[in-house]
């Protein structure tokens, strides 16, 4: 394929404008960059008063704290040493950057914190770790005209303002949490360059006029100090000492009347990364990273209204269709969900094998996550049951489904299997248990039949440690079903579904909670991990470990990478080798 077919440099470019919008850092302890606190600031009692209200919220709906305890010996429940920092914080953007510690804490990639504010500043390029190292991934030359700053994509970062980019990457770990350590840092290197004070309060105090960066350049192994001007653009936010619930209030009334037209149960269904960890280069973006072989013929990807990439091309003596699954939030589900069932419709007539590529999905909703795994399952099979908080809004929201579903006539079965949930989360609700048993969040059955008109021949699933969430859920269920070859590099283990609160009346945070945990189809036994079902933290394991983050491949549209996918999936459907038993 040639080079259009793949991000090319207009179009790292484009990825990058949209990715600055989102990334964030903060680094308040560094005095080298403080400036004088605002004049007027919350009292202490003010501060813990928020600070309990963020704890209040976690305390009652988030659904993995058991988990956490034990394999992150995190305890959501000792407050008594966070309540006491909270008093002794100094000021306003002091005190919010420890609520976003506190919540950083559950090691949650769906959970964080964030606050009233635009203020975004960039420094015209992005990184990546690459083969262990902090590379230049894309460069905005419109800001970083190559005859004043001569460095290259591909060459490494150093340090940032005096500092090794090592520490920065520690530094910023709490702002970039992502359930496992390699997307962890991942996303703290896409930080390095562009901050935004939403989730990073401390940002403006931190963030100078001019930034002094060092850069290994690749070409001559020098290393190069340049000096780059940050684009700040918006306000520093301010809370001060007024209280501001009324407008709380507001924003709360207005979500309450966004609700009311939507259906009853799809907050409950969202199993999403939040946006602003969706900042790694096309992270949710409809092309593939890598370059597809030569004689590719492309099917979807062309228009604005395809939800899908996808085409077909031979290798091998064999005929292969691909498609690419970029998010499971479509514009329009509903045209989504035709265009995938008639890609599927014309790939089981046309072609010997499929590969589905859903590396850097951040997710979406179950339901849909779902719908497009059915059309992948010929025969009957096993979805994720979810271990839900049951709360009274999780039991308002059935009984809000179950009159939906009864007054617009729907079938009986239907009404019954969400009357089931309602009996199953209103029986945990009374017994004051932490969860419910695993349960489905779509039609109330784990078990679904198989699909006529799915796709039947084999399937090989590309996946990385930035398939998170609802992306997680799609390769956990091919994978328990023995429908699918998994390869590529361990998913993110954000494995649960996500609802947002407003959270706090003096500091206007809202705050994203894990209400519910996936739980797959059998236990399985990782590394660092007890025996277990659950997605969280543990994420899913490929059948066949290929890594695309390698300087090779980020300098050669992912060549390197198709090559090693295509070896291990000839291989599969030749001898249905590379699955794990």
């Amino acid at each position: 394929m040639d080079a259009p077919d793949v991000p090319a440099v207009s179009g790292l470019e484009r990825s990058l404008t949209k990715m600055l919008r989102y990334l964030s850092a903060a680094l308040g302890f560094w005095a080298v960059f403080a400036f004088p606190a605002f004049s007027q600031n919350l009292s202490p009692g003010q501060r813990e008063a928020d600070f309990r209200r963020v704890a209040g919220v976690l305390w009652k709906n988030y659904g993995p704290y058991e988990w956490k305890k034990a394999v992150r010996n995190f305890d959501l429940y000792n407050l008594g040493p966070w309540v006491e920092r909270a008093r002794a914080t100094t000021d306003d953007l002091e005190f919010a950057d420890l609520l976003v510690e506190y919540v950083a804490s559950l090691d949650d990639a769906h959970d964080l914190i964030y606050f009233p504010s635009s203020w975004t500043a960039s420094l015209g390029f992005s990184t990546d770790i690459y083969d262990g190292k902090v590379l230049v991934d894309a460069i905005s030359r419109s800001r970083l005209p190559m005859s004043r700053f001569p460095f290259t994509v591909g060459d490494e970062l150093i340090s940032l303002d005096g500092h090794p980019v090592e520490e920065w990457l520690e530094r910023f770990r709490k702002y970039a949490v992502a359930a496992n350590t390699r997307s962890t840092r991942r996303l703290a290197a896409a930080r390095l360059t562009s901050r935004t004070q939403q989730v990073m309060p401390l940002a403006p105090r931190i963030t100078p006029d001019v930034s002094t960066v060092e850069i290994r350049l690749a070409a001559t192994g020098a290393v190069e100090r340049f000096s780059i001007p940050w684009l700040k653009i918006g306000t520093p936010m301010e809370f001060g000492p007024v209280p501001v619930a009324a407008n709380a209030a507001q924003r709360m009334a207005t979500a309450a009347e966004d609700d009311e037209v939507r259906n009853p149960l799809a907050d409950k269904q969202v199993a999403m990364l939040p946006v602003e960890r969706q900042t790694v280069l096309n992270q949710g973006g409809r092309n593939p990273m890598f370059a597809l072989p030569g004689g590719f013929q492309r099917r979807l990807g062309s228009n604005s209204t395809d939800a899908f990439f996808s085409g077909t091309f031979e290798a091998g003596g064999k005929r292969l269709g691909f498609i690419r699954i970029p998010n499971f939030s479509p514009a329009n589900t509903a045209v989504a969900t035709d265009q995938f069932l008639r890609e599927m419709q014309y790939f089981q007539q046309h072609t010997d094998a499929l590969i589905v590529d859903e590396m850097r999905n951040p997710g979406g909703s179950v339901s849909y996550c779902e719908t497009l795994t059915s059309l992948l399952m010929h025969d009957p099979w096993r979805s994720l049951g979810f271990e839900v908080r049951a709360t009274s809004s999780w039991l308002q929201s059935y009984d809000a489904a179950i009159l939906n579903a009864r007054s617009s006539g729907a079938p009986n079965w239907q009404v019954e299997q969400l009357q089931y949930v309602y009996g199953v989360l209103a029986e945990a609700n009374r017994e004051m248990r932490g969860r419910t048993g695993a349960i489905s969040l779509t039609d109330g059955s784990l078990d679904k039949p198989g699909t006529a008109a799915a796709y039947s021949k084999p399937v090989i699933l590309l996946v990385d440690e930035m398939s998170a969430s609802g992306g997680d859920a799609f390769a956990a269920m091919l994978q328990d079903n023995g429908r699918a070859l998994v390869v590529g590099m361990r998913t993110m283990g954000a494995g649960g579904t996500v609802v947002t609160y407003e959270a706090t009346a003096y500091t206007e945070a809202s705050v994203r909670v894990t209400e519910s945990l996936m739980t797959r189809k059998e236990k399985r036994q990782f590394a660092g991990f007890p025996e277990t079902a659950y997605v969280e933290n543990v994420g899913v394991h490929p059948d066949v470990e290929i890594d695309f983050m390698t300087r090779e491949n980020l300098l050669s549209f992912g060549r390197p990478f198709f090559a090693e996918v295509l070896e291990a999936a000839l291989l599969y459907i030749n001898t249905g080798a590379g699955m794990r038993q």
